[in-house]
C-alpha cells in the first residue's frame, strides 16, 4: 500500500476527518523538517544557481539530458527492460524444463546475491575486456535492469502462482486456451498482488540510479557531489539532491496508488 492511501478501516472521527489529520501531520512533521536544514545557514543563492541543472531543465555541455532528466530515463528505460527480464525469468522458473528452471534460478540467485555496485562495474569496466564497449549510460541501464529484474521475477512468480487453481480449472472448463486463460484470468489477479512490491521496487531503484554516478554519468548525485566540491558547499546541494529525489519517489508513490485503485476496483464490492 502506498504512503498516501490511508487504511481501508479509517473514517473521520470529531472534529477532523482522518485525511485531513493526516495531511495535517505531514504539514507539521515538513515543517519541522524545513526548520532542521535552515539551521544549518544554507546558501540558497548557491541552490538556486546549480538547481536547473540538477532538475535537468537544461541540457548538459554534450546536448544530452542530465540531471533528475537523465535520471527519469535511466529508470524508464531499466523498468521497461526489467519487466521484460522479470516475466521471463518467471515463467521460466514456473516451467517444466530443468534447463530454464536451471537458468532462471541462477540468474537470480546471481544477481540477487551481489552488490549492485559490483555488477555495475563489471559491465562496465569488464565486458571491454571481452571486446564489447557499452556506453556508461547504456552499462547502467543494462546493471539496473538485471538485477532489478532478477527481483521482480521473484515478485511476478509469486503473484502467479498466489492465483487459485480453481479460477484456471474454470477457464479450461470454459473452453478457454492457455494463453487465454494467462491472460484473461491469471494475470489480472496476479496484478493486485504483484504492483505493490514492484512499485517499491522502483521507488528504490530511482535511488539505486544513483551508483551510475561513479561512472561519471550526470546524473542528479554525480552533479551534487561535482557542484558541492567545486564550491566547497556540500550540504546545499546533497540536500538539493536529496529533495529531488524525494519528489520523484512521491511521484512515483502516487502512480501507485492510483494504480492499486485500478486493479483494485473489480474487487471492491
Amino acid at each position: 500500500m502506498s504512503a498516501f492511501e490511508p487504511a481501508p478501516t479509517t473514517k473521520g472521527h470529531g472534529l477532523f476527518g482522518f485525511r485531513t489529520r493526516l495531511y495535517l501531520t505531514w504539514l507539521a512533521l515538513f515543517v519541522l523538517f524545513v526548520g532542521f536544514f535552515l539551521s544549518f545557514d544554507l546558501k540558497f543563492a548557491i541552490i538556486l544557481e546549480k538547481f536547473p541543472n540538477l532538475a535537468g531543465f537544461k541540457l548538459g555541455p554534450n546536448g544530452f539530458l542530465q540531471g533528475a532528466a537523465l535520471t527519469l530515463f535511466l529508470c524508464l528505460c531499466s523498468i521497461f527492460v526489467s519487466v521484460l527480464f522479470g516475466f521471463a525469468a518467471a515463467l521460466a522458473r514456473l516451467s517444466s524444463s530443468a534447463v530454464l528452471v536451471g537458468i532462471a534460478s541462477f540468474y537470480t540467485s546471481f544477481f540477487r546475491g551481489t552488490p549492485l555496485l559490483i555488477q555495475i562495474l563489471l559491465i562496465y569496466l569488464g565486458l571491454p575486456q571481452l571486446g564489447l564497449v557499452p556506453g556508461a549510460i547504456s552499462a547502467g541501464i543494462i546493471a539496473l535492469s538485471l538485477n532489478y529484474g532478477a527481483y521482480l521475477s521473484e515478485i511476478f512468480r509469486a503473484g502467479i502462482i498466489g492465483v487459485a487453481r480453481g479460477q484456471r480449472d474454470a477457464a479450461l472448463a470454459l473452453g478457454m486456451g492457455t494463453r487465454d486463460i494467462f491472460c484473461s484470468v491469471i494475470l489480472p489477479q496476479a496484478m493486485r498482488v504483484i504492483i505493490p512490491p514492484t512499485a517499491n521496487q522502483f521507488i528504490s531503484m530511482l535511488k539505486d540510479s544513483s551508483l551510475i554516478s561513479v561512472m561519471g554519468v550526470w546524473e542528479v548525485m554525480f552533479l551534487a557531489q561535482s557542484y558541492g566540491r567545486s564550491s566547497y558547499r556540500y550540504l546545499e546541494m546533497l540536500t538539493t539532491a536529496a529533495v529531488i529525489y524525494w519528489v520523484l519517489s512521491i511521484l512515483l508513490e502516487l502512480a501507485q496508488a492510483r494504480l492499486e485503485r485500478h486493479f483494485g476496483k473489480a474487487y471492491q464490492r
